[in-house]
This record gives structure tokens, sequence and C-alpha cells, in this order.
């Protein structure tokens, strides 16, 4: 596993877009809808990590909540997998909780699941693999 990515929520993505520009000194590469979850991302890259903001587009999406009940900020790391289901069934034998026990597709052309945070110390964590 390697970190792939940081995933931020924000209300407003074209001035968070703005903001990180500013930041990093370079534009976001991608900005892209994922209609299942809910959410327009944009990436960046900083440092060979990329950086995934999050909009909610709905008011019932996972973003959406996350921000009326924590504002924005950090919203979970992703980890980079050769094998997206041989790691799910291996963290599924070790005890950790999934919210996905089967991949979905994912923003930046990747097959995701999320482990709860309940089981990996409050910490949002999303598995991903590059789709061939």
């Amino acid at each position: 596993m390697r970190l792939e990515h940081i995933g931020i929520a924000v209300k407003n993505l074209d001035d968070s877009n703005e903001l990180f520009a500013a930041l990093f000194g370079e534009a976001h590469y991608k900005v892209e809808g994922v209609e299942s979850e809910g959410v327009l991302t944009s990436f960046f890259k900083s440092g060979g990590v990329k950086i995934e903001l999050l909009e909610a587009s709905n008011e019932s999406s996972a973003i959406a909540k996350f921000i009326e009940k924590k504002g924005e900020g950090i919203h979970h790391l992703a980890f980079e997998v050769d094998d997206i289901e041989h790691e799910i069934a291996r963290l599924t034998g070790l005890g950790f909780t999934l919210i996905h026990t089967v991949p979905k597709d994912g923003a930046d052309n990747k097959r995701i699941a999320f482990l709860h945070p309940k089981s990996t110390n409050s910490v949002l964590v999303e598995l991903c693999q590059e789709k061939s």
C-alpha cells in the first residue's frame, strides 16, 4: 500500500480550487463528478501525492453530511493497492469493518472501497486500485 491521495471536504469547489492553486503554485489538473457518491471532485498533485477536493453535489451525500457535522477539512486517506479484492478479504479477515465489501467505481479511474472509521481509530480509509 502507498498513500495515493488525501481527500478534503469543501463547501465550495471553485473557491477551494483558487485557494489550493495559490498554495501549490499550480492549478488543479482534473474536475470530475461521481454521481453515485453525490460529489464533485477536483485533483491537485503535490510532492507525489494527490489532493482530492470533494464538494457535495446533493444534500444527502456523505460529504454534505460530513461538512454539516464536522465542517470542512480532511475527510479520508486513500491508499493504492494492487488487488483491491484481496485487500478487502485480508482486512476483513483481520477484523476490520468495511463500508464497501465489493469495490465500486470512484473518481480518477479508480475502483474503491472504504473501511469504517470505527475500526481505524476514527480515520476514514479508502482503498483504491487503478481500473484496467
